[in-house]
């Protein structure tokens, strides 16, 4: 059966290159284009879903609803979609809100680059009862753990696992659509993929962009990503500058 991972389309922060997290903001128009496009791209290879995984984050929640719009008329019954909060982005912490360039001009492109792409280096943690503390979120109100104030990749790596065991497992028989985050992909990625804690700074996810995955007899290969190859890799270089300081 077939797996497909998708981060969102291009959300308002994204557009205004801001560390979101956990902050819920919603798609940009360019955002809501690439959730149509990605549509698109899986019924043209005949992607059909039986079920759809989300986060809790309205940009994961608005993707999902524009792309499986578009299967009205091809799907056999209702697909089912899933919401689970391990799949959020990871949480920056006190970074949230922030424009990524500006912050690499005041610490530096190399302590930036640490905060965003390194496996075990957590960003500034919010503050506690802050407006980036998701413990007094109305969002997470039937969660009974304590949520993070802020998050290296190795935690969310920690969150996903069991996640993602049982997504592998409905594989086996279901065909299973994940839409989440540039983060939660990544964590997963390095789960399924075996990818090492080294080479996961490498990954980039961009926006929009189906990745597919065929799981079968308890073997999981990889297609790849489903689009113009050359654009994909502009797309993924642009998510790797996205720290660098502005010039001029």
């Amino acid at each position: 059966m077939n797996l497909i991972f998708l981060r969102h389309g291009q959300s308002i922060w994204n557009l205004e290159n801001r560390f979101t997290g956990w902050v819920d903001v919603g798609l940009s128009d360019g955002g809501v284009d690439e959730a149509l496009k990605a549509g698109n791209t899986l019924l043209n290879k005949e992607y059909v879903p039986d079920i759809c995984f989300t986060s809790y984050l309205k940009r994961s929640k608005e993707t999902a609803n524009i792309l499986l719009s578009q299967y009205a008329d091809k799907a056999k019954q209702d697909i089912e979609i899933v919401n689970d909060w391990t799949l959020n982005e990871r949480h920056y912490g006190s970074l949230q809100g922030l424009d990524k360039s500006e912050t690499a001009n005041k610490y530096g492109e190399e302590q930036v680059q640490l905060w965003r792409r390194s496996y075990d280096t957590p960003p500034p943690l919010a503050a506690k009862n802050s407006d980036f503390d998701p413990n007094n979120d109305k969002l997470y109100k039937n969660i009974n753990q304590d949520l993070p104030l802020g998050e290296s990749l190795k935690d969310v790596v920690l969150r996903v696992k069991k996640t993602i065991s049982m997504i592998l497992n409905l594989s086996e028989t279901k065909n299973v659509l994940v839409v989440a985050h540039g983060n939660s992909i990544r964590a997963i990625l390095k789960i399924i993929e075996d990818i090492s804690d080294k080479d996961i700074i490498g990954i980039n996810i961009p926006t929009g962009i189906p990745l597919a995955f065929n799981y079968q007899d308890d073997k999981l290969t990889k297609i790849g990503y489903l689009g113009d190859q050359e654009q994909i890799i502009k797309l993924q270089k642009e998510v790797e500058q996205q720290s660098r300081i502005k010039k001029g």
